[in-house]
């Protein structure tokens, strides 16, 4: 007999006693929630048989590794639908993603959007027949003889680039896929589904390749939880950055003149001076000085850096001019450390703090880029800390406090945090590298930041932190970054002179707090749903007069709130006032202040907020007072 370990107790079954059977023994009871199981820390099959003494943890679709395999299995439950309704058709990949899946087909014909209410209802006959997931191991050899049979050379290709001389098969009714698993149970344990869209997508995302039909899709245990999903979708939608962007009148992207580059327009480019502004001041109050830094540079910079053998995919041309080859950068690092070399530095000098809002320049894949969250040409706020070894500690903790405290005001409460740990291939010695990934350690926890280790996951120059910060769709944004760099002082021989009056190697961190600007604000777009808080709106307030009458009296007004500092706008247009608040609500302004003759008798205002609420016989001056107050203290609720 064999010992099972399971929630803490030890129970016995025969060797070979299904994975699903002895979980059902520990229960007592049949476990349909139960999707996979954990044997000895390996995802397994249900059906699997275990062999010898183990222990099972169960994963349902709470657990992450049970959204993705049941995703996963569905991706296949569709991929059967599409060749029994057209045989022709060649199958290649269909993996789970962060949300649902997608298949890539071969089909010479592209998919129409409504063919996939087709692919649905042939998907949902395949569930409810409750088709099993079958597994079988067979050689690599008789799998190329099969799939080469069935005309599939997409497998035949992935195949052959597989080293192990026995590859696995997963049936589910009449098709059978190359897959390593593991899968459901069983179809039926699919019970919501919905296909969401359909692109093109090269083979292995090589332009060089064919272009294949990608079917994106989600599917969930219950129909409410599909249901919910399809309503942040909808949500998700509304808020858009870049049909809000549009509409707001924010930035505008033209690719005929170039894809990935973004135009701020005069309201964009005002948000966009208020977020320098509170990050600049923010820096300073904390011992930051600033700096900046060309947009190029002969190429023999970025050789010393490394970017051009590590990052090469991701540089643009190069430009020759007097015979001297040139890149604009892809990073400030390298300029950063020039300055730090012009002149000695004395261990008294540390630590210093250099930042900078500096444009760089990165060659995305046209197929990738998306709006303002993926483009060419970006600013970040990046900064890089030289110190001394025994100064880690104390400035990762101020690092941690400036992160939530800046993205607190802009209303990040809740985030992802990941300690990404030396990986294989990496430079410096294990115990540098051991003091660097403790010293991130110790701050997360001294900052009661709970956080996951990302295994292997860090840069080869050094271990980081990476925070996601989640909006109000309570989506991930990869924000902020803290990273430890061991490679850039060493190439760039970054040194100061320390108190025994020798040569150290400084510590270098590099980190982010906002990361790209345009990111950023395409993030803020849409967890605001482009209506900004009061400190961040480009128009704080629109004055209207009721008649042309009220005019005189709604221009006091008005320059009564710009000499307050407030950013207010007269609406003279010939229109009705109901049009005017139509206007302006769209346009998603905080206030509204009108002003008719009752209000030019009585020496008041009526204010409206965007939300509608509305309140007559206001104080200009107490007005005033509490929208200055918001700005001042940048409140989020107006």
């Amino acid at each position: 007999m064999i010992k099972v370990i399971y929630k803490g107790k030890t129970i016995e079954g025969a060797p070979g006693t299904r994975v699903k059977d002895l979980i059902k023994q520990a229960e007592g009871m049949d476990t349909p929630d139960i999707l996979l199981a954990k044997v000895n820390g390996v995802l397994t099959d249900m059906a699997a048989q275990v062999n010898a003494d183990a222990e099972i943890v169960p994963i349902t679709f709470n657990d992450e590794e049970g959204k993705k395999t049941y995703w996963h299995s569905t991706s296949h439950i569709m991929a059967a639908a599409v060749k029994q309704l057209w045989p022709e058709v060649k199958v290649t990949i269909g993996p789970s993603i962060d949300e649902g899946f997608y298949y890539d087909f071969d089909r010479e014909k592209p998919f129409a959007e409504e063919e996939l209410a087709k692919i649905e209802e042939e998907m949902k006959k395949i569930i409810k027949e409750n088709a099993p997931f079958i597994r079988k191991n067979i050689s690599k050899a008789e799998a190329i003889t099969m799939f080469k049979a069935l005309g599939e050379t997409y497998k035949v290709e992935i195949i052959d680039g597989i080293k192990e001389d026995i590859v696995s098969l997963y049936s589910i009714g009449a098709f059978t896929d190359l897959c390593r698993g593991p899968h459901l149970p069983a179809s039926k344990k699919v019970k919501a589904v919905k296909l969401t869209k359909v692109a093109g997508a090269y083979w292995r995302g090589d332009e060089k390749n064919k272009m294949l039909q990608r079917i994106y899709g989600i599917s969930f245990p219950t129909q409410e939880l599909l249901d919910e999903y399809l309503n942040g979708i909808e949500e998700a939608k509304q808020r858009d950055h870049r049909k809000l962007g549009k509409e707001l009148d924010l930035f505008s992207l033209h690719e005929e003149f170039g894809a990935g580059l973004v135009y701020w327009h005069p309201k964009g480019a005002m948000i966009r001076k208020e977020i320098e502004d509170f990050w600049r001041a923010e820096h300073l109050k904390r011992g930051y000085d600033l700096v900046v830094s060309p947009h190029l540079a002969k190429i023999d910079l970025w050789n010393t850096s490394g970017h051009t053998g590590f990052y090469k995919d991701s540089l643009f041309p190069v430009m020759t001019l007097d015979d001297n080859d040139y890149l604009v950068k892809p990073m400030n690092c390298p300029f950063h450390i020039l300055i730090y070399n012009t002149s000695k530095k004395s261990y008294r000098d540390l630590p210093l703090r250099w930042a900078e809002i500096g444009t760089v320049y990165r060659y995305e894949k046209s197929g990738v880029l998306h709006g303002l969250m993926r483009v060419r040409g970006f600013s970040q706020d990046d900064a890089h800390i030289f110190m001394r070894e025994d100064q880690l500690d104390e400035e990762l903790g101020k690092l941690l406090e400036i992160i939530e405290y800046i993205l607190g005001v802009f209303g990040f409460q809740s985030y992802e945090v990941y300690l990404s740990t030396r990986p294989e291939e990496y430079i410096g010695d294990i115990a540098t590298w051991d003091k660097a990934e403790t010293a991130l350690k110790n701050s997360l926890e001294k900052a009661g930041l709970a956080y996951k280790v990302d295994a292997g996951g860090g840069a080869f120059y050094g271990p980081k932190i990476d925070i996601k910060i989640k909006d109000a769709l309570n989506r991930v944004w990869q924000c902020s970054t803290v990273q430890v760099d061991f490679n850039l002082p060493e190439r760039f021989n970054v040194n100061y002179t320390g108190s025994d009056g020798k040569e150290h190697r400084v510590i270098m961190v590099h980190r982010a707090l906002l990361g790209s600007f345009e990111r950023f604000f395409g993030v803020l777009i849409e967890h605001y749903k482009g209506a900004f808080p009061v400190w961040l709106a480009p128009v704080q307030v629109m004055v209207m007069p009721l008649t042309d009458r009220n005019n005189d009296y709604a221009k006091k007004i008005q320059n009564l709130l710009i000499d307050a500092g407030v950013r207010a706008k007269f609406d003279d247009n010939n229109e009705k006032i109901g049009a005017k608040i139509r206007t302006s609500t769209m346009q998603k302004v905080p206030y509204m202040i009108i002003t008719g003759d009752i209000e030019v008798e009585t020496n008041t205002i009526s204010v409206r907020k965007r939300s509608g609420e509305e309140e007559k016989g206001v104080s200009a001056e107490a007005f005033v007072k509490m929208i200055t107050e918001k700005i001042k203290k940048k409140e989020i609720a107006i």
